[in-house]
């Protein structure tokens, strides 16, 4: 129902470059007139931009966490849930398979901490297979604010394999969503184990690198696990990869994912003219994802309670046997002899 929002980018404009020097005043306006036009954004979108920062920008703030696989995601959003800064947070958590892990672990850290409750889980991927949900759940968070819902932000978690790109397009090529919430920024994580591995990996024809493009998109990169990279030799190199790819992003090292909240949120660090001067194509609706369909996930969901010594043995046993490919393992426990 929402389709005829959408706009195919057709129309192009051109922007003139270099300096005039403005021989009237009919001259100086048109001048300015055409700076308000990029050759790869809708004037409408632009438009709708230019009108929201003149009114004050009142619009709810978006975070978006993208990173691999296991780079800690999760882990830095229980920090900022858990943190005291009285913010009214909405969480948006898409998981990568089939059975819902880390909802259950937010859940529990949004009642400790919050007085509402808003958390909405998305399962598949949120920049192809699952983007219309995405939307529907924006837009119901737009209804509960007419409602009376107040919030001070909005962090979407995305699943390890998602491209920042088109999640960001969401907030652009849907009028309400624009109208309601400003992407304040693209905050990327980094296992500083892992990613030279990642960024390495020679992909099927066709599909992208997702940890270069979330590498690409990003507006502030996050490089977690440092501890597990101790010399200082090796995360300078690493650094100096990563601004090989993003030469804009801050730097920032951290453990465990622990760092503070004003690093992740209320950045206004997004910046549309320069995303749509970087990758020109990443408002184009038209445009569609390839993945590398060898990631795959298998979820394992029993009723009852496990014994701990048996499931420590068959966790060593499939490590030793297929270590090089998994990327991680998480779950919820019921423990025989452990209250729940």
């Amino acid at each position: 129902e929402h389709a005829h929002r959408f706009r195919h980018l057709l129309r192009l404009t051109y922007s003139r470059s270099g300096i005039m020097a403005a021989a009237n005043d009919k001259a100086a306006a048109e001048h300015d007139h055409d700076h308000d036009h990029h050759p790869h954004i809708d004037p409408d979108i632009l438009e709708r931009e230019n009108d929201a920062r003149e009114a004050g920008d009142h619009r709810v703030p978006v975070t978006v966490l993208t990173g691999f696989l296991g780079s800690g995601k999760t882990t830095l959003l229980n920090h900022i849930l858990t943190a005291r800064h009285g913010w009214r947070i909405a969480v948006i958590e898409n998981e990568f398979g089939e059975v819902g892990i880390d909802d259950a672990l937010l859940r529990k850290n949004m009642k400790e901490h919050t007085e509402d409750e808003v958390i909405e889980t998305l399962n598949g991927c949120i920049c192809c297979t699952v983007r219309n949900d995405l939307i529907q759940t924006l837009q119901g968070l737009v209804t509960r604010q007419i409602a009376g819902l107040k919030l001070d932000a909005v962090v979407i978690e995305s699943t390890g394999m998602a491209l920042p790109g088109p999640i960001a397009q969401t907030f652009f090529v849907d009028e309400i969503i624009q109208e309601y919430f400003k992407l304040d920024g693209i905050v990327t994580l980094v296992d500083a184990k892992h990613i030279e591995q990642h960024l390495d990996e020679v992909k099927p024809e066709g599909a992208e690198n997702e940890s270069k493009e979330q590498v690409a998109f990003a507006d502030r990169i996050i490089l977690n696990k440092i501890d597990l990279v101790p010399e200082e030799a090796d995360l300078e190199r690493i650094e100096q990869r990563l601004r090989s790819i993003n030469e804009f992003a801050p730097i920032i090292r951290c453990e465990q994912s622990s760092v503070s909240v004003d690093n992740v949120l209320e950045l206004n660090a997004f910046d549309l003219r320069h995303a749509a001067t970087m990758a020109p194509t990443f408002l184009d609706t038209d445009k569609r994802t390839v993945h590398d369909t060898s990631i795959s996930s298998i979820g394992i969901n029993i009723t009852g309670e496990v014994d701990m010594t048996a499931l420590q043995e068959w966790m060593n046993k499939v490590l030793k046997e297929n270590s090089a490919d998994i990327y991680r393992m998480k779950g919820v426990l019921a423990v025989q002899g452990i209250p729940g």
